[in-house]
């Protein structure tokens, strides 16, 4: 598995590093702040980001916020703080996994686990969500079309639809674009 690192102290990088390749990670970037990476993830689209809470220029927390709205990769976060504040700014931001140093070893590898098995389930159920909003938009145009259609032709629902669908085949174009038409149609 493929993972980014960021933590603004090169020797806590260095120590986080050898961890998780002794672990089996492979390491493809390492960062000192949030912005480096972020840049760095987009390049290198790692499978998880293992994050320091505190850095400059941008903190993990708002780095975890970025890398969650663009879906890039799940982000870890590791901090010597446990204070609520923080927990619930990384809930807010979307974050997988929150280790409190000193951790262990055999804390890391469940943790990265966890974190992109959810962070792909979060993908795939986002993925079903734009697809069953695309089909409810669909069959809302299509319902509309078929009431102007039985309003202005005297015609029944079914016919209607059987209009509609034909139309869709005839011009080898979804129903969806059939609907449309027929509403701008109407509208004019």
């Amino acid at each position: 598995m493929r993972v980014l690192i960021a933590d603004d102290d090169p020797i806590i990088r260095l120590d986080l590093k050898q961890m998780l390749e002794s672990l089996g990670y492979e390491i493809v970037a390492e960062a000192e702040d949030g912005e480096a990476a972020i840049r760095l993830a987009r390049d290198t689209e790692p499978d998880v980001c293992v994050l320091d809470v505190k850095m400059p220029a941008m903190d993990g927390i708002d780095a975890a916020q970025v890398l969650a709205d663009e879906q890039i990769a799940p982000a870890i976060l590791l901090t010597a703080y446990s204070d609520q504040e923080l927990i619930s700014r990384a809930k807010d931001a979307g974050v997988f996994g929150y280790l409190v140093k000193p951790f262990k070893p055999s804390d890391l590898s469940p943790a990265i686990e966890v974190a992109k098995s959810r962070f792909e389930q979060n993908k795939l159920l986002t993925k079903e969500l734009s697809s069953l909003q695309a089909r409810l938009e669909a069959r809302r145009l299509i319902e509309q079309a078929k009431g102007l259609m039985m309003k202005s032709d005297g015609i029944t629902e079914d016919e209607a639809y059987k209009r509609i669908r034909e139309q869709s085949m005839n011009d080898r174009t979804s129903m969806k674009e059939v609907a449309e038409a027929i509403i701008a149609a109407q509208m004019t």
